[in-house]
């Protein structure tokens, strides 16, 4: 922990770096809004009088940044700042308890041993925000974290705008994957109860330096040090294909394959599809690769209809969450309600929730869909639509409408937080 300077900058900064790696690669900084640029060799960080908050000012005594703890009784007589080897800088009281800490209060990465999560009774939750630019650490235009109205998937914000959304989470618990011979891991964990929802990872001892990066572009990077390069690898970035981008395919419209098999380098040419019985809005918008406004059913959908099933799917986003049902019940009520399109269901049962199921239902139009290759991992879900003609059972999952975009051909995975693929020839995920 130091001050420093980023490339192209004249302001002096005080941040969190990784000291055994050789390249300066920043992951906290204190003065983000308010840069050194007086005097730099007179700025100093030190703890306040009243022994509970550590205070950044330059030489003129100005207040740059400072950690806003209130005691709240607490006496902070003999807190010090400590700096742990995971990198987190913690305030703290001479019986260990956490004033403060900037795992709690992150910059634009993303780090093992961080928790990224929903708190149900504040209705609040940790994002980690992007730079302005690659000079410029103050808070830029993306953030990352758990949706707060509904917790069970994560998004990418540009401002207030959703940019990106991953897929429902279906449960997971627990999960490790290795590299290549088993020589290192990173573990995921979920913790879902009644009062919060929040992932955590960590690495396996001898596993290269590892995180995630919300840039300043607006994509999310899962990045490892390779010392065989002397740089930082990205093993997996998200969004990964223009289909990708939230409702980017419109109303009852997927990102998926317009041919099957791969889905990794050398596979399908990723685009926009319609679910089986539905059609292109405007077929001429599609032919130009403008798919904003979506697909149509080609038969109206009554109350009396069945439900279709469209297996491997990420689901859509807007569900409203309906607890203790199980499968069938959650099927029930779905059939009832006439104002109800589609559900999906889920046992939630590893979780330790007083209620472990997980019902979801939608309304109106389905937005930002997604085919899931299960060659690759990733585990989709099937989703019940409403559909004209449909009985019990049936199965609908052909693609009907497809126009080529030549974009990236890597599955976008199925993850509440990551699921990376190939790693040195294996996985890594997070939960899903």
């Amino acid at each position: 922990m130091g001050f420093f300077s980023p490339s192209n900058s004249s302001g002096l900064y005080l941040g969190i770096w990784y000291n055994n790696v050789p390249k300066l690669t920043v992951v906290w900084v204190a003065d983000q809004l308010a840069p050194i640029t007086d005097h730099p060799s007179s700025s100093k960080l030190a703890m306040a009088d009243d022994s509970s908050n550590l205070v950044l000012s330059d030489a003129a005594g100005r207040v740059l940044w400072r950690t806003n703890v209130t005691a709240g009784g607490v006496n902070s007589s003999g807190a010090v700042a400590v700096l742990v080897n995971s990198g987190n800088l913690v305030l703290r009281l001479p019986d260990d308890t956490a004033l403060w800490q900037t795992f709690e209060h992150p910059s634009d990465v993303f780090m093992a041993g961080m928790k990224l999560g929903i708190d149900y009774r504040s209705h609040s939750g940790m994002r980690i925000v992007s730079w302005k630019g690659a000079g410029d650490p103050s808070p830029g235009s993306f953030s990352f974290g758990v949706d707060p109205e509904r917790p069970l998937q994560a998004k990418i914000w540009n401002g207030s705008r959703v940019h990106w959304r991953s897929s429902m989470w279906t449960g997971y618990m627990v999960d490790s994957n290795y590299q290549k011979g088993g020589s290192s891991a990173i573990y995921t964990a979920v913790v879902y109860t009644d009062d919060e929802i929040y992932a955590s990872f960590t690495l396996s001892a001898g596993a290269p330096p590892m995180h995630y990066l919300m840039s300043y572009s607006g994509d999310l990077h899962l990045q490892s040090w390779s010392n065989v390069s002397s740089a930082w690898v990205t093993n997996a970035r998200f969004p990964r294909r223009d289909c990708s981008l939230f409702g980017y395919c419109g109303a009852f419209g997927y990102c998926g394959n317009s041919t099957g098999g791969g889905g990794g380098a050398g596979g399908g040419v990723s685009t926009c599809h319609c679910l089986e019985g539905f059609e292109p809005a405007s077929g001429a918008d599609w032919s130009r690769g403008d798919f904003s406004l979506g697909c149509r059913r080609k038969e109206a959908a009554r109350c009396g209809d069945g439900f279709a099933e469209f297996p491997d799917m990420k689901l859509p986003d807007g569900y409203a969450l309906v607890g203790n049902m199980n499968a069938g019940e959650c099927a029930a009520a779905c059939r009832r309600n006439c104002s109800c399109v589609a559900y999906a269901y889920a046992d939630l049962s590893r979780s330790t929730r007083r209620d472990p199921t997980r019902c979801l239902m939608w309304g109106g139009e389905l937005l930002d869909m997604e085919k899931v290759n299960e060659s690759w991992g990733d585990l989709g879900e099937t989703l019940y639509l409403r559909m004209a003609g449909a009985g019990r059972g049936s199965k609908r999952s052909a693609v009907k409408f497809a126009l080529p975009i030549v974009l990236a051909s890597i599955l976008i995975p199925t993850c509440i937080l990551i699921c990376v693929p190939k790693f040195k020839g294996t996985y890594i995920c997070s939960y899903k």
